[in-house]
């Protein structure tokens, strides 16, 4: 046991003295987390402005939908060469029964977004002037709480890959630079084994990882970006100690293939980074392609992402624990089971 804190000492020392190391596992991250917090605060907020020329029931009740910003022109032309030019969405005018809606389709969204409330706002207005009672209504609300906001899902997610990138890269160099300096030759002849050695390495990384998740969250939780923790929050802690353990079997793979430090940072982030593409960190895949939503599912940094984002914003049950659990344990074994089989000790 003296070994191994002394071992885990070194290594946790080692780390805070790396600037390199420290930038991609602390300020890396970080910066995504401000820049892409800063950009999406006030997503949802803004109302979509468009242009509309007129007057009547059709005009008010759009107004009364609160989804739009109106501006209005005195001429349909003005307000159409608006959207023609890309400075609006789309422009209403209505002249007596007849509604014109003209939209710009470079803004898919907008556009599917606007014609489908003011057709829905003329259907409603021609019940209404016909005398006709609804025969149907829609009762809609959100599942998640209103007052989430795009932080809680950008931090989970950033916070899964600057922890899995600090556990790749800590492992990989350590194990290239061990080889190269020849500490493993030394370690091979010594009283202290291999598991000891290794062990004091992913304590320590461990130990990184919750620093990285404190401050991550810590600044998530500012009043400039606003998140909020579920009530669950805790349980986000073994999926996160897990998916810690899978990305440092990972760095050992990668450092028993790698011979430099050079050609480790290379193959790291040749893993990571499309790993983070694909595991829907930067970005939602709902709208991606079955094929590669298919791959995400055989990511272990979408079920760390998925697992972390359960209790720490979603405060799902005990119960979700289960998948990313499973999925990263089996990983981990079967990134061990192939750093095993490739290890060596010296440099060829």
């Amino acid at each position: 046991m003296s070994a191994f804190t002394s071992l885990s000492s070194a290594a946790l020392k080692g780390f805070f003295r790396d600037k390199v190391a420290l930038f991609f596992s602390f300020a890396f991250p970080l910066m995504f987390i401000v820049i892409f917090g800063l950009l999406f605060a006030d997503q949802g907020a803004e109302q979509i402005e468009i242009g509309v020329t007129g007057d009547g029931p059709v005009i008010q009740a759009l107004e009364s939908t609160g989804a739009f910003d109106l501006t209005e022109f005195d001429t349909f032309q003005e307000g159409f060469a608006q959207v023609r030019d890309g400075e609006l969405p789309a422009v209403v005018a209505v002249e007596g029964s007849t509604v014109t809606l003209r939209f710009a389709a470079s803004d898919q969204t907008a556009a599917a977004t606007v014609r489908g409330i003011v057709e829905g706002v003329v259907n409603d207005v021609n019940l209404r002037s016909a005398g006709v009672e609804p025969q149907f209504q829609v009762r809609a609300q959100q599942v998640e709480d209103s007052s989430l906001k795009p932080i809680q899902f950008i931090v989970p997610g950033m916070m899964s890959w600057g922890v899995a990138l600090g556990a790749v890269f800590g492992s990989a160099f350590t194990l290239v630079s061990w080889r190269k300096k020849q500490v493993l030759r030394r370690i091979r002849s010594a009283p202290i084994g291999i598991f000891t050695v290794l062990g004091s390495r992913l304590v320590a990384t461990m130990m990184i990882g919750i620093v990285q998740a404190i401050v991550f969250i810590g600044v998530g939780t500012l009043p400039l970006f606003g998140l909020q923790l579920a009530g669950r929050w805790w349980l986000a802690i073994p999926v996160l100690l897990l998916g810690i353990i899978a990305f440092f079997a990972v760095g050992l793979v990668i450092g028993a293939f790698c011979k430099t430090e050079e050609a480790t940072s290379g193959v790291a982030n040749a893993v990571i980074v499309p790993m983070a593409f694909l595991s829907g960190v930067f970005f939602p895949l709902d709208g991606a392609p079955g094929w590669m939503q298919t791959i995400s599912d055989f990511m272990p940094l979408k079920h760390m992402n998925e697992g972390v984002s359960a209790f720490l914003v979603n405060n799902q049950g005990p119960e979700a624990l289960v998948m990313p659990s499973v999925v990263l344990a089996g990983f981990t074994v079967l990134m061990l089971a192939i750093a095993a089989k490739v290890f060596n000790w010296e440099s060829s």
